[in-house]
């Protein structure tokens, strides 16, 4: 296979403002990691780069909302993500962060060389401002309806429903996720990214280009983008969280995030490179190196469009050779949300599921969503974990370990004569590595998976149809051979399952007693957990590669002493999963009941003292109640306001029975002018409000002894 030599492979930025959750994972780091872990393995030079995203407006919006500075909470999150990512075994040769001085400076310089070269318009433009928060609304600041699909909770840079990338002047009733104000417009200038100028060179490269490697969502999703015309693209915002704009008239002026943060992972690659003494250009800059993005769907835009435009007209950088996106992945039939905490949180799992990474990247992969939205259930967690990684691959290596250390001490038997049966397991075997790097190249990485798990089938079939714990009673020799055969399915699983089972792999190549060390991977296993530690560029010459399956004619010789059977998985039980449904209910419940009431509502137009003093509200008491004839949701009322009894119409029939209220006790506005209603005059108003359960309550005196009549100032 004729393949590039060096790799630059990046992974999304996530966003400083809370967690990593299963979305995240399965629609980036997960196949982002299998893909650095092959082509390390297949001998090639990777650098793997990813980093914290934090300058985002979701990030100063936490932080509004928690009453902390933006710093405190990057500074927050980005441990909790860097930690957790590395309890997951997500190899990253570097993780970086946007607030680091050299992501500043390498933006910073970026955006200037651009500027030098006049590759930016300057535009002044009415811009959606709220008057209120003396702020402009620049991106997750405004919602409203997207123009594409009407989804009514779009944000300014992005509807989350149908993926559109927006502006904010794009959105239909829009309102300030501030203070939730309609804002105004107001005069602002800003830089712009002419996108429509280089609708030619994106045509040739992609239309023409990759039409044939890269995924159909991706590029369709750009296809559709260029033939709807591009238009310029402001890299500039009115905030004060971000890399200030470099140059005269930038005052009080950042760069847009979606300028900023695809330069992360070339300030990564920097660090990285000043870290271990290597030179970053080539990563970057030599066409020699294939760069590819791992990003969800609703980052396509930016990485596909935007980020390359900037690249070509920088002048000195390659273009990525592909962007895998996936689709997105729902929870248990329903979209994951953060905001409504319907999701499954990395540390959260880390911590509920002690040793057991490799069962979530399992399912996760087994489940990916890489050409459509995919559902995440527990249950189909539990049964991959205990119907494949534990029946099948677990279940393979154990019979064989334990066999082995029965029969011979744990030494690997002297193989006889080979039968036909032998030669065509081992041929089997030796074509693996090809077969599922043939997937993994195409960025398939579900099938890739399913193939290994073949390998543990064949290994699975063997054992069945051989029988060795029956052939020992009548042929010992015949016995040894078979239990050679199964040693080199079990050594060659050991060697092609650390892409996808990093973990898994680092403990069977132990009981092996395969070369597995720090310098060949970044997983090491000590005598109680597990613990992902740093790759590094130089691999063992004793450890086995990915390549070493096809080529040798032994992997593990005779003689060689394997270690005690471990199991490699557990079962688990029903109890774990549903306490793990529990949560997910308890998620829906609570969110229901937030919801269900309605949300405070803007402070309405002021009014003085001497409007108030107008208002006369008294306590009374309901005497009579009965259902306005064919009104599904009107009640006539007599009330006893201590000055007269009057009739009063209230809207509160479907949440009361005339019964249930007639001496109940409540708060009446009995100077409101009267009105006609269905023939009936009231004359009147109940007060009434909502509860946390969205239900009508009334609003009652304190003190079930205050008079009727009495008035409420």
């Amino acid at each position: 296979m004729n393949k590039p030599k060096r790799y630059t492979i990046t992974s999304a930025l996530p966003y400083t403002n809370g967690p990593i959750h299963i979305g995240h994972l399965a629609g980036v780091y997960v196949p982002a990691d299998i893909y650095a872990r092959f082509l390390r393995l297949t001998g090639n030079d990777v650098v793997f780069i990813g980093g914290s995203d934090e300058h985002g407006v979701p990030i100063t919006i936490k932080a509004k909302n928690e009453g902390v500075s933006p710093q405190d909470v990057v500074d927050k999150y980005h441990a909790i993500i860097k930690k957790s990512f590395e309890e997951f075994g997500i190899s990253f040769d570097n993780y970086s962060r946007t607030s680091a001085k050299i992501h500043h400076k390498t933006a910073s310089e970026f955006f200037k060389t651009l500027y030098d070269k006049g590759e930016f318009i300057e535009e002044t433009s009415e811009q959606l401002y709220d008057a209120q928060a003396n702020q402009f609304l620049a991106d997750r600041f405004v919602t409203g309806t997207c123009p594409k699909c009407g989804n009514e909770e779009a944000y300014g840079d992005q509807c989350e429903k149908c993926g559109t990338s927006l502006n904010a002047m794009d959105l239909i009733n829009p309102k300030s996720a501030l203070t939730g104000n309609v804002p105004t417009l107001k005069e602002t200038k800003h830089w712009y990214l002419p996108l429509d100028r280089h609708e030619d060179f994106l045509k040739e490269w992609i239309l023409e280009g990759h039409k044939k490697d890269w995924k159909p969502n991706v590029y369709g999703q750009v296809k559709s983008w260029i033939d709807d015309g591009l238009r310029p693209r402001a890299v500039t915002r009115d905030l004060d969280w971000g890399i200030p704009v470099p140059v005269k008239g930038g005052e009080g002026k950042v760069l847009y995030v979606w300028f900023d943060a695809p330069i992360g992972y070339i300030s990564s690659t920097k660090e990285w490179a000043a870290r271990v003494g290597k030179d970053w250009e080539p990563y970057w800059k030599s066409e020699d190196t294939k760069l590819v993005h791992f990003i969800g769907k609703d980052n396509i835009v930016f990485h596909c469009i935007i980020f390359p435009v900037m690249l070509k007209r920088e002048g000195s950088y390659i273009l990525p050779e592909n962007v895998p996106a996936n689709e997105f992945l729902n929870l248990e039939g329903n979209k994951l949300s953060t905001s409504k905490n319907w999701a499954v949180w990395l540390p959260d799992y880390l911590l509920e599921f002690p040793n057991q990474q490799d069962v979530l990247r399992y399912a996760l992969t087994a489940n990916a969503p890489e050409t459509k939205d995919n559902d995440f259930t527990w249950k189909d967690f539990q049964a991959r974990n205990n119907n494949e990684l534990v029946a099948i691959f677990g279940n393979f290596i154990n019979r064989v370990v334990v066999l082995t250390n029965k029969y011979y001490s744990g030494v690997v038997p002297k193989p006889n004569d080979l039968s036909s049966v032998d030669e065509e397991t081992l041929a089997a075997v030796k074509a693996y590595p090809d077969v599922i790097a043939s997937s993994i190249e195409r960025y398939r990485f579900r099938e890739a998976q399913q193939e290994l798990m073949n390998l543990a089938r064949l290994g699975n079939k063997y054992l069945a149809d051989e029988e060795p714990w029956k052939v020992f009673k009548v042929d010992e020799e015949r016995t040894k051979t078979i239990m050679y055969v199964a040693l080199q399915i079990a050594s060659s699983l050991a060697t092609l399952s650390e892409p996808f089972l990093p973990f898994t792999s680092a403990k069977l190549k132990g009981i092996l007693g395969l070369r597995h060390n720090e310098e060949q991977s970044d997983v090491v296993i000590s005598s109680n957990k597990q613990i992902a530690t740093t790759h590094k560029d130089e691999s063992s010459n004793d450890a086995l590669g990915w390549n070493d399956i096809s080529t040798k004619n032994i992997i593990l010789p005779s003689g060689h002493q394997i270690g005690d059977a471990e199991l490699l998985f557990s079962k688990i039980e029903d109890d774990t999963i549903q306490f793990q449904l529990d949560k997910l209910e308890a998620s829906k419940k609570a969110n229901a009941s937030t919801s269900s009431a309605q949300p405070p509502q803007p402070q309405k137009e002021e009014i003085t003292f001497d409007d108030f003093t107008k208002l006369d509200i008294r306590v009374g008491t309901i005497l009579e109640a009965e259902k306005m004839p064919k009104a599904k949701k009107l009640l006539v009322l007599k009330v006893d306001t201590g000055i007269d009894v009057r009739t009063i119409v209230s809207g509160i029939a479907e949440s009361f029975t005339p019964k249930e209220i007639i001496g109940k006790r409540v708060t009446v506005l009995v100077n409101l002018a009267p009105r006609e209603l269905r023939g009936v005059v009231s004359q009147g108003m109940i007060l009434m409000t909502e509860n946390a359960e969205g239900k009508l309550v009334f609003v009652n005196p304190d003190d079930a002894n205050v008079p009727n009549g009495l008035h409420i100032s």
